[in-house]
């Protein structure tokens, strides 16, 4: 580096790559005319000491989102590049749920810190419960997440899947806000992996016949890469391939098609055979009632499905070679990028005798893979804290240096050892959300009529000593499972009369019951310390977990409250259809109720 210093040219040797050299004539021209004047005046920087050009103080974030790629079926045990370069070099959180199990409102959740009940955007599709015309209508073009990061100086990327109903008829009806450069898949190519459709920087659309999906999302990623790296501004990169994702046909979603190089891997792999996978005793809630076991026939297309998911992951796990390579020409950007590997959803195949989908409560469909390496962040660790896709933009705003927004419903992530620590490191919850039908999946399995009624309101409480599901259809059933004893949940308690990891049924129930009817409509505060409106602070009452609220001398108080029901399977967010609106707080010692929060903090 070469630096004019009150008059005098001095060189400064800084560990720049041979390639960023040869590949920047400016510098070997200055670098020549500069030496002899420099010779007298060569320093060496002090450890730590920038060499950058153009510095970017505040961090980089880069963010990959699979589309569809389970947890639960240990789909990343195969990504072995996934696992050298950021499973090796940062954390995974095991416990990280998306907070709606379907494509489009989840990642408009992610994208806002906002809970699919606060997004009004609750399905994939039209007439008025999703896709990316009801995320134009709800205003949500003008308030997300790039619009914000530009706003604070950063430049922003994207490259691959947005949202459903990003099409050729839409895309620019308007356009997506707040990108520097994009290039979007559009249906109806979104799902084609050899045939897809795409935008580059609001341009007329093209066909990518021809081409595999995948790989025209890596190259161009790390194009955007590149130009976020030579910019000097902190830069946000969103990546978003549709891998493993089920490939679209004319009878319906089938199973992915792998890039030609992988079709051959892995002849022999099955979809794990866990405990859940297929059982001989039948649910006992809903549709999972009604579900025969599987055919033959039909677990031998379930395991094709699964190896063909497993080989589309491959050219993914390529992708992120591809941009931690990029990023390794570049070890000063490399130490200051955030790296991010999620997936919108998780996913089952054959669990609970489903055919492929998501959609469900259940772990397989909201229990998601998150993997994250950047500056302090611990190589080669995992936590357990509970974690969700909300909470995705509140940690982007820390990381970023923004002042959080008191209408997220998300809190930062504990990224680091000192904030997985803290006393105040979030809460237990996770609140789960779904309305309308269930998307069904694969060719060789019957429709069910009943997976139309698939509205529900559920919840996860994680904490070191407990771990519980507990999920509320809208018919009115209930499944309570200890996670503990029974991670498969093939034994819903929720009409038994014994003890769930210590506590008894009866009384963890209605506690749940009522944390959930807290969180069903809540808004941002409310969201992020629910029992703080149970218990507000003029209660007298320090209660802040689930296990401070089993305290006996709470029975009355939670067996007193409305319960969570719904009077209809409503296709979206509709209040007359949701029963109880919030749950009374407990009263001070006159008897006084104490209301935490206005109306205003659930509507």
């Amino acid at each position: 580096m070469i630096l004019l210093n009150h008059g005098r040219i001095s060189l400064i040797l800084c560990p720049i790559p041979l390639q960023d050299m040869l590949h920047s004539t400016s510098f070997l021209a200055v670098a020549l005319l500069a030496l002899p004047a420099a010779a007298a005046n060569i320093t060496t920087p002090k450890p730590g000491g920038s060499c950058q050009g153009k510095k970017s103080t505040r961090p980089n974030i880069v963010f990959i989102m699979a589309d569809d790629q389970d947890k639960t079926m240990a789909s990343t045990d195969y990504q072995p590049l996934l696992k050298k370069y950021i499973g090796e070099q940062g954390t995974e959180f095991h416990k990280h749920f998306c907070t709606v199990s379907l494509c489009c409102p989840s990642r408009v959740s992610l994208l806002t810190g906002k809970a699919a009940h606060n997004t009004n955007v609750t399905d994939v599709r039209s007439p008025y419960a999703g896709g990316y015309p009801k995320f134009i209508a709800e205003g949500h073009n003008e308030n997300y997440l790039p619009v914000w990061l530009q706003q604070a100086g950063y430049n922003t990327y994207y490259t691959g899947k947005l949202m459903n109903m990003h099409g050729v008829e839409t895309y620019n009806n308007p356009f997506p806000a707040g990108w520097n450069r994009s290039d979007y898949l559009l249906d109806p190519g979104t799902y084609r992996y050899l045939n897809s459709v795409m935008s580059l920087d609001e341009q007329e659309y093209r066909s990518m016949a021809g081409t595999y999906s995948t790989d025209n999302i890596r190259d161009r990623a790390v194009e955007f890469l590149g130009n976020g790296i030579d910019a000097g501004k902190p830069f946000f990169l969103g990546v978003a391939p549709i891998g493993p994702h089920g490939q679209d046909t004319p009878k319906g979603f089938d199973h992915p098609i792998p890039a030609d190089r992988h079709k051959d891997l892995f002849p022999d792999l099955q979809v794990p055979r866990t405990p859940n996978f297929n059982p001989d005793k039948a649910g006992d809630v809903h549709y999972f009632a009604s579900t025969p076991k599987l055919a033959p026939h039909q677990v031998e297309y379930l395991d094709e499905y699964y190896r063909r998911r497993i080989q589309a992951l491959q050219s993914v796990d390529e992708l992120v070679e591809a941009l931690m390579l990029k990023l390794e020409q570049h070890r000063h950007v490399l130490a200051n990028t955030y790296v991010f590997y999620t997936s919108d959803n998780g996913y089952h195949l054959g669990q609970h005798r489903l055919p492929p989908g998501k959609c469900t409560s259940m772990e397989d469909d909201i229990n998601v893979p998150l993997l994250v390496r950047g500056p302090g962040i611990a190589k080669k660790a995992s936590v357990s804290i509970p974690t969700s896709h909300t909470d995705l933009a509140p940690t982007f705003f820390q990381i970023a240096g923004i002042d959080l927004r008191d209408d997220f419903d998300g809190v930062p992530m504990p990224l680091t050892v000192e904030q997985q620590q803290s006393k105040t490191v979030k809460g237990e919850h996770i609140n789960v959300e779904y309305w309308g039908g269930a998307y069904l999946e694969g060719t060789v399995f019957p429709h069910d009529p009943e997976t139309a009624r698939n509205t529900y309101k559920a919840l996860r409480v994680v904490a070191d000593d407990y771990d519980f599901m507990y999920t509320v259809w809208c018919t009115n059933e209930r499944m309570l499972y200890d996670m503990k004893q029974d991670p498969y949940q093939m034994n819903n308690l929720y009409s038994t009369s014994g003890n769930a990891t210590g506590y008894p049924v009866d009384q963890l129930k209605a506690r749940l019951d009522t944390l959930l009817l807290t969180l069903k409509n809540c808004k941002g505060e409310v969201c992020r310390q629910p029992w703080s409106f149970v218990f507000p602070p003029s209660s007298g009452q320090d209660i802040q977990t689930l296990a401070d609220a089993m305290d006996t001398k709470y029975d009355e108080f939670f067996g007193s409250q409305e319960a969570v029901k719904f009077s209809a399977c409503a296709g979206g967010y509709l209040l007359e259809y949701e029963g109880s609106f919030a749950p009374r707080p407990f009263a001070n010692e006159k008897g006084e109720a104490v209301l935490a929060a206005r109306m205003e903090d659930w509507v």
